[in-house]
């Protein structure tokens, strides 16, 4: 007879660092709260979610990292703002306007956009991460981010002896 235990990951947004994953400062102020997670598609052409939704409340969108603006713009209806890390790393924010050009270098922690409405129901950022052109889940790169717990969600089947 098999023993089967569910399991439920806790993502908390903690207010500093728990020296857990990145070092990346999140684009947005406090309150933080992760309104569409990242998921991962089956294949590059697959149905998913290539980056997470970010409460903005003050609307104000910062740098991540140092960088330099790669994009700065409109795609399809949308205003968005690419920036190149380096190493291969590419980090974009949507619905943002910004006043910056392709080539500027910027800094972390320095305001690059604003957020406007239309993405989420509330004022949110879509924040997307690619290295070498493939997506990633940006919590890899935030230092605020605590560790994923896995915690049985009920007790645990002894197994019957003979």
């Amino acid at each position: 007879m098999r023993a089967s235990i569910g399991f439920a990951i806790a993502i908390s947004l903690a207010a500093e660092p728990t020296g857990s994953g990145g070092t990346w400062r999140w684009p947005t102020d406090n309150p933080r709260s992760i309104i569409r997670p990242f998921i991962a598609p089956a294949t590059p052409y697959s149905r998913g979610h290539r980056g997470i939704d970010v409460l903005a409340v003050s609307g104000v969108i910062y740098a991540p990292a140092d960088g330099v603006v790669r994009f700065a713009g409109t795609v399809v209806d949308r205003p968005v703002l690419s920036i190149t890390h380096g190493s291969g790393v590419v980090s974009s924010f949507e619905p943002v306007v910004s006043t910056l050009r392709a080539g500027q270098a910027v800094s972390r922690g320095q305001q690059v956009g604003v957020a406007i409405a239309g993405h989420c129901s509330a004022l949110c950022v879509h924040v997307g991460v690619r290295v070498n052109g493939q997506y990633v889940s940006p919590l890899n790169y935030f230092g605020n981010v605590s560790r994923s717990v896995l915690r049985p969600t009920r007790r645990r089947v002894q197994p019957m002896r003979r």
